[in-house]
């Protein structure tokens, strides 16, 4: 689900390290959101990135 329709962007995946430098797997997820859409002139429900929202990707209907 957190997956940006216009860019793909989704869920980056690496390594937490702590202070005494244990190391555990670490999940970034990505800033999706529902978004009501207008594609060809009509509204839809898509899940979009804020970065595409912010620079005018997609406008909202």
């Amino acid at each position: 689900m957190a997956k940006c329709s216009i860019c793909d962007k989704g869920a980056h995946f690496g390594i937490a390290v702590s202070h005494s430098h244990r190391r555990s797997n670490k999940m970034w997820k990505s800033n999706v959101k529902s978004v009501k859409v207008s594609v060809n002139g009509a509204a839809r429900k898509m899940y979009v990135c804020t970065s595409c929202l912010r620079s005018g990707k997609v406008e909202r209907a």
